[in-house]
């Protein structure tokens, strides 16, 4: 299989090197080159634009930061629907609002293209592995068409409904998980002074009704975090998830719902970013309230 990815961050980086590593041929393109370097050192073509990315793919797979640039990766210079993109398929996986993946849709395929929207839930360790978990949406022959490339990555496909289903999916998944980053925090502030070693602490936290499935995956980096050691690479950053956690609430208002647990969320997130957490990973923001944000004077 030929597969095209536009963008390479974390999530596209990631996910090209899974494709390498099982043998199909990972043409890319990133708005920075530098970046995508590491991809080509491991075997993938470069392309100059994004319509350079299309030509000879079986699909292209599109994941970017957000409504601007995924539009610019589409529409702008170069872009994606700007060449010869009549019967391609594309396979769009960014964290944008719903309306967003309908705007895209209706353009995409008014030149003749077919897209798929299918973010994704997980980080760059399950995207590695091939366990990511797809929220499908659009047509059914057309994500039937992209099932062997989502079957690659994913350890499960969702086909949820109409175009901007997939984006509404995955906004309530993470929801929770937003929340819950806080949430522990929180908690581990009523047991701090026990002094318990943070190894052990996750594992009792991880047993028990206060432990998501987050805590089977993520609770050993947590337990480093919470040691002062070095926890690898970032996996998941401040600011992006303060950009979904944005985008929720817009979601929600567009619905007419109130959400003042994830509004109040945004506001700490904030502060995090505030005290210089922008780039950090995830595992930082429950360390960061312990240990100063969370102490009243």
């Amino acid at each position: 299989m030929h597969v095209g990815i536009a963008g390479t961050g974390k999530m596209g980086s990631a996910i090209a090197r899974r494709l390498l590593s099982l043998g199909h041929q990972v043409t890319v393109w990133n708005r920075t080159p530098e970046r995508a370097r590491p991809l080509i050192d491991e075997g993938a073509q470069w392309a100059a634009t994004p319509a350079a990315v299309v030509p000879g793919t079986d699909a292209v797979i599109t994941i970017v930061t957000d409504a601007k640039a995924l539009h610019d990766v589409y529409f702008g210079p170069g872009g994606l629907a700007t060449g010869d993109a009549k019967g391609r398929l594309f396979v769009e996986m960014s964290t944008v609002p719903a309306e967003t993946q309908r705007e895209m849709a209706a353009r995409v395929k008014a030149a003749g293209a077919l897209y798929v929207e299918c973010p994704v839930g997980g980080t760059t360790g399950p995207a590695a592995q091939g366990k990511l978990f797809g929220f499908a949406a659009g047509d059914a022959p057309d994500i039937e068409r992209a099932r062997d490339l989502l079957s690659l990555l994913c350890r499960r496909v969702e086909h949820v409904g109409p175009i901007g289903a997939g984006a509404m999916m995955k906004l309530a998944v993470n929801l929770p998980l937003m929340v819950y980053w806080q949430a522990l925090g929180e908690a581990l502030s009523l047991i701090e002074p026990l002094g318990l070693d943070p190894s052990r602490v996750m594992d009792i936290i991880g047993d028990t009704s206060g432990g998501p499935n987050l805590l089977k995956v993520r609770g050993g980096a947590i337990a480093q975090a919470l040691a002062g050691q070095d926890t690898g690479p970032v996996s998941f950053d401040l600011a992006s998830m303060r950009k979904d956690v944005r985008t929720m609430i817009d979601q929600g208002a567009s619905q007419h719902y109130r959400m003042p647990l994830t509004e109040q969320t945004l506001r700490i997130f904030d502060d995090a970013i505030g005290a210089g957490l922008k780039d950090a990973d995830c595992t930082q923001l429950p360390v960061w309230w312990l240990r100063k944000a969370g102490k009243s004077s």
